[in-house]
């Protein structure tokens, strides 16, 4: 993976797709999916949510940090798998054929098998709503990764993949960061 500009990394999160969110807490790697996300400006910083029903959820508390990983189409089946099994019983990465990289800032690890990685700091937890806060603190990307298509959850087992990608920038210029 090649190291990305932070400038650009909001990018990496803003379409909506399903990510990977891997922890290490113990001295243990671990990987669940989440759908249930947001890009809420352009540093990046981040909000998802998930629970004390997932086993990542202590290790995100304990730690205060993650990596998000953005899987292409051709990781759907081993993702959604990810989503269907705890990481209190299994190891994620060796089930599913994964390999865990050494991120820079953080301790969790990246996944080489992901278009993208997002190194992450939890700076708030809401806990009425569930919201982990994130700010990214260094990004990767595969440039040489011929699939780049993430997808989408509809909520009800169904996932819409990217498709065609329509350029209107020219109406955007000054709304987006410089640099992008």
């Amino acid at each position: 993976m090649t190291e990305l500009p932070m400038e650009k990394a909001f990018m990496l999160i803003e379409p909506g797709p399903v990510i990977l969110v891997t922890t290490k807490d113990e001295g243990r790697n671990n990987i669940m999916t989440i759908s249930w996300h947001m890009v809420m400006d352009f540093t990046p910083k981040i909000a998802l949510t998930t629970g004390p029903w997932n086993y990542s959820f202590q290790a995100l508390i304990h730690t205060k940090e993650c990596v998000l990983a953005i899987p292409t189409i051709d990781l759907a089946e081993k993702v959604v798998g990810i989503g269907d099994c705890s990481g209190a019983e299994v190891d994620k990465f060796q089930k599913f054929g994964l390999t865990a990289l050494p991120a820079t800032d953080v301790k969790a690890p990246l996944i080489l098998e992901c278009l993208a990685c997002l190194e992450c700091r939890v700076t708030d937890y809401l806990e009425p709503q569930g919201i982990f806060i994130l700010q990214g603190v260094r990004a990767w990307i595969d440039q040489e990764r011929k699939e780049r298509r993430t997808f989408h959850a509809n909520g009800d087992g169904t996932f819409v993949v990217d498709g065609n990608t329509i350029n209107l920038r020219s109406l955007m210029e000054d709304k987006l960061p410089s640099g992008v």
